[in-house]
Formats: C-alpha cells, structure tokens, sequence
C-alpha cells in the first residue's frame, strides 16, 4: 500500500499471479481543515488516518488475494534458489554490503510526511521526495520503470480500479469493517494499557503510593507486552509474508527517494528499514506516556475526588491513561515527525529513532521479487496521479 497527498493505492497478487490494483481519493487531500493541522491535532488526525487506510487496505487484500498463498510460496522457493544468481545481476542498484546502513540526511525524508502510523500491523507509506516533491529525475525514473514494468520478472498484467472517495464502500460491509475496527482497538487497549497496569498494580501496588515508580514499571511492562506480541504473530505465516510486503515497500520507497527508476532490480537492494516507519511512531508514543502519565497530576484527583483504594482507583487509572492517548499521539508525532523531520544530522535524532530503527527488525522482513512488483505498482499508480494533479 502507498499513499500519497491526494490518494492511495493498493496492490494486491492474485490467486492467478496477476496483480489487481485498487486507487482511492484521500479525503484529507481534498478537504483542508485547518485546525486539523494544528500542532498535537495533526498527530491524531495522522494516527486515526493510518488506522482507518490501514482496515480498508487489509479489506481489499482479503477479498483479492485468497489462494495466492501457495503461488507465493512457489515463488519464494524459487527466489531463495536463484537468490546468489540474481543479485550478481542486479543494475543500476545500491551496493549490497550497505544495505544495512543509513545517510540519516539523505534517507529521512520530508518532515511533513506521516508514514506508516501502525506499522505492527500493515505499512502506510507517504510517497513525497526529500524536499517536498518527487526527487530530481524521480519523474521520468518513474515514466521508464512504467515503461519496462511489463516485462519485468514476466509479471501478469495489473487489473485496476479506480475508487471515488465518495463511493459506497465495498463488498466487506460497512457493519464488518466498523466491527473489525472496534474489536482491534479494543484489543490494543486490553492489551497495551489495562494488562501493564493490572500487573503493575499486583507488582508495586496502589498507584498514589509511588506514581514515578508505577509509572516507570507500567511503561516497561508495555514495551515489553508491545515486542512480545510482535514477535510472537511474526511467528504465523501470514504474517511473516504481510512483514514481507512491509519490507518491499521500504524498499521501493527508498528508491524513488533516491531518483532511480522503480525497478524490482533497484528496489532489491536497498534496506529493508526506513527511518520513517510508523514502528517507530509507536515506539515513540511508549517512552512519550511514561512521562505524560509521571507529570499528570493524577494524585490530586485521587485525593480530591475521595477515590477508593482497590479497583475503583486502578479503574480510574485505567480511564485517564485512555483519555491521554489522544495527547500523548500528538506530542510523539511532532518530535517524531516535525522535529526529527527537521534536523536530520542531530545527534540526539539518531538517539531518539534507534529503538524504532531497531524494531523494524521485527516488523519487516526481506521481500522476494513478487512482492517488490507489487509495491512497485501501488507506487507507480499515486505518483502517476500525483503528477496529473500538479
């Protein structure tokens, strides 16, 4: 999935080994409200974005991609044998022995751009250049990859639809999405907010007795629950190919970034991991509650409001932690975002994106050829529209 600031686009393989290649409006490239853009109320807007594309792109992948488990499998059996062959071939690409390395400068990108808000879950990509725009050259790389993109790899022709932002959604249900929407929200609540204070609770006892010392504990048990689970469902098959189709699009985005044309060849290449991956948004939201929940004079309202020890007070615990979140999502996309955005040569940048850099680790993983072609499609068609607009 790509998106850019007027749509986005989804490239699904298909049972058949074709690609089907579905493009929507973005509502919010068309309708400009401006407090939406105000600092804090951007991130939320960013976040519930991500959340929202993030449904529908799964949604669509479901309905198109059943059966194509097996051609994929096929497929990569077929890559990892040729594997040592192929990159002795690879042209016009990055050498491969710096894969694993980052020019913080050269690879972060616009500060404007929001990328990937749920990255645990499904990649969301801002296609955007370094300064803004598509990179000097970026537009006629694209015109020639689209040019050569038939041939590549022998892949199957794209079947593409074109969907109005005003169009009644699909076949999946309004009803159905609503429901898988509120049931993963309420898990990540369970999971990432009530679980750590429950335990927390059980480990130091009532939150008034030492909130620094609760506070701290119930932000390491959250990071701790957050990497488990990724390890854990990168465990499943499913999964483990859907990280796949996550690491082909850093890789693709990484090649248009760097001017060239968008080639399975150039893509290959580069590193699986991109500085502005939504993993490292959630990470940074992590470490941002530790500290609003320490500074948040939540003891004056306990005392003020007379709660009770025991469950009403974890109860109430629980209750302001969700109302922070909203909050706590702002602030962690401006210094994600904006501020890092802004000075990528600042030592204490690189300090505060390590952990999400390093996360990637678990949430990507190294695509083959297939895949590559897919994100190299769902690109191709928003710059396509990005430039007709301009």
């Amino acid at each position: 999935m790509m998106r850019g600031k007027l749509n986005w686009a989804v490239a699904v393989r298909t049972p058949d080994g074709g690609i089907y290649l579905e493009e929507h409006d973005l509502a919010s490239g068309k309708q400009k409200n401006g407090w939406m853009y105000w600092p804090l109320v951007r991130g939320c807007r960013a976040l519930v974005e991500s959340l929202v594309l993030g449904f529908k792109a799964l949604e669509i992948a479901a309905m198109h991609a059943f059966g194509d488990e097996e051609g994929e499998k096929k497929a990569l059996d077929e890559a990892q044998a040729v594997e040592a062959q192929e990159e002795l071939d690879a042209a016009g690409a990055v050498a491969l022995s710096e894969e694993k390395h980052f020019d913080w400068k050269r690879d972060f990108g616009n500060p404007d751009t929001m990328v990937d808000g749920l990255g645990a879950q499904r990649t969301l990509e801002v296609v955007q250049g370094p300064e803004g725009d598509a990179p000097e050259g970026a537009e006629e790389a694209a015109e020639a990859a689209a040019k050569a993109a038939p041939g590549e790899g022998d892949a199957a022709p794209c079947e593409v639809r074109e969907v109005s932002a005003d169009e009644p959604e699909m076949e999946f249900g309004h009803r159905e999405m609503v429901f898988s929407m509120v049931f993963g929200v309420v898990l990540g609540v369970v999971l990432f907010i009530v679980a750590p204070a429950v335990i927390t609770n059980l480990l130091v006892g009532e939150y008034d007795g030492n909130p620094v010392l609760w506070n701290v504990v119930d932000g390491i048990l959250r990071v701790a629950v957050f990497v488990f689970y990724l390890w854990l469902i990168g465990r499943m098959e499913d999964v483990r190919r859907m990280f796949m189709y996550h690491g082909a699009e850093h890789k693709t985005i990484h090649c248009h970034e760097h001017g060239l044309p968008l080639t399975v060849e150039n893509a290959r290449s580069f590193p699986r991991l991109h500085v502005r991956c939504g993993t490292a948004f959630l990470i940074m939201v992590m470490i941002i509650a530790i500290l609003v929940y320490t500074i948040f004079p939540l003891n004056s309202i306990i005392g003020a409001w007379g709660v009770p020890e025991g469950l009403p007070k974890l109860a109430l615990v629980i209750l302001v932690r969700i109302l922070l979140m909203p909050v706590i999502a702002g602030i962690s996309y401006e210094i994600t975002v904006r501020w890092a955005g802004s000075h990528p040569d600042n030592p204490l940048v690189k300090v505060v994106l390590w952990p999400g850099m390093q996360m990637q680790y678990l949430t990507t993983n190294e695509p083959d050829d297939r895949q590559l072609e897919c994100a190299i499609a769902a690109m191709e068609r928003v710059l396509a529209r990005e430039r007709s607009a301009a």
